[in-house]
């Protein structure tokens, strides 16, 4: 049994229901803080568990309305909303990010294609010269150094994760084809469908925030290289010296949207579903893959689509035909076509597991035990 201090609710399909058990497990063994956990199946929610508390001193229980930051997950969420425009043939995964971006032809990357940017191969996984950390929140600023950069490798060479610039990449060109920012976009969502992600938030959704206790220790990051350097070492590689309040108003969509795993679950369905807006064509393209081996920024070998990773490394659980992403801290998510199913998991109490962090693992393990 869950101590009487550890509230969890939520609801699970009846097939599902030894998933709660693994779910409580997280916070009987003193992993979880606060988290909740979903699962849609042919886009039916039969999973949506939440529990635990929303900060360190536990004075109030993680709700349906709860909020988390979910880090780097963000960027399958970036991934979907370019499928979405490729659907509708407003891009091309093959073509040119220049045809849609004219900038960023500069400095030899005329070349380097949609497909290629999504999937970490551009050569821009962070800034080697000093800037101002406070920097990463001026979008155009951001986006016009990232325009005229020379990439820090060959394109097309090897792949080397973005952590922050891939927002900025994806989300730039979202903006050049619909006019609209990436939060924006996910407003008209929040209209559309109710899902709760955000990007960019005001005080209202900020209130709703839970407290995000930091890692005990840095993540390891294997043999060190200039390529990890400027992307997650230098004292610049992400933003510092700013407000909690200016960087929640902020859009870096790669790094700091909010969501609730029920939301993530579903946003993702239709990568996995046969309904609109996505057609068969617009997913094969999406989801092949377009480069594997070692990653030059991560210590892992890693495959890569636009945007998420394959998951031929069990990252994301037991399933070879699974795609996910995961972030800073544990948060996740998976969506497996073969199954028809999206799976989210979202939670405060930060690991410093890059991919494959072991509470998520276990809710997806359990999830497959089910089918």
């Amino acid at each position: 049994m869950v101590a009487d201090d550890i509230p969890i609710s939520g609801e699970t399909d009846q097939h599902f229901a030894s998933v709660r058990a693994a779910f409580a497990a997280n916070f009987e063994n003193g992993d979880d803080l606060g988290a909740c956990f979903a699962v849609c199946v042919d886009g039916d929610l039969v999973v949506d568990l939440r529990g635990g508390h929303t900060n360190r001193k536990r004075e109030q229980a993680w709700s349906e309305e709860t909020l988390a930051c979910v880090y780097s997950t963000g960027k399958a969420v970036c991934a979907l909303l370019i499928a979405f425009e490729a659907a509708r043939g407003a891009i091309d995964y093959e073509a040119p990010v220049a045809q849609y971006w004219p900038e960023f032809a500069a400095a030899g990357k005329e070349h380097v294609t949609v497909g290629e940017a999504l999937s970490h191969q551009a050569g821009l996984c962070g800034f080697p010269e000093q800037m101002d950390p406070a920097e990463w929140l001026n979008w155009d600023l951001i986006c016009a150094r990232l325009a005229a950069m020379a990439p820090l490798w060959e394109p097309a060479t090897a792949s080397g994760y973005h952590p922050q610039t891939y927002g900025f990449i994806a989300g730039e060109l979202l903006r050049r084809v619909t006019g609209k920012t990436v939060g924006a976009l996910l407003s008209d969502h929040r209209d559309q469908a109710g899902v709760q992600i955000f990007c960019g938030m005001g005080s209202l959704e900020a209130a709703r925030t839970a407290q995000m206790p930091k890692p005990p220790r840095a993540p390891d990051l294997g043999q060190m290289n200039a390529y990890k350097e400027a992307a997650f070492l230098k004292p610049w590689s992400a933003p510092a010296r700013v407000s909690r309040e200016a960087w929640l108003a902020a859009e870096m969509p790669a790094s700091n949207m909010h969501a609730d795993a029920s939301s993530l679950a579903r946003f993702l369905t239709p990568f996995v579903t046969d309904d609109a807006p996505l057609d068969a064509a617009t997913k094969e393209a999406a989801l092949r893959d377009r480069i594997n081996g070692s990653d030059l920024v991560l210590p892992f070998d890693l495959t890569w689509a636009a945007g998420v990773m394959r998951n031929t490394a069990g990252h994301f659980g037991p399933s070879e035909t699974a795609f996910g992403h995961a972030g800073f801290g544990g948060s996740c998510v998976v969506f497996d076509p073969a199954h028809r199913m999206t799976l989210a998991y979202v939670m405060n109490k930060m690991s410093p597991h890059l991919v494959g962090d072991p509470r998520a693992l276990r809710l997806i393990d359990a999830v497959y035990a089910c089918l």
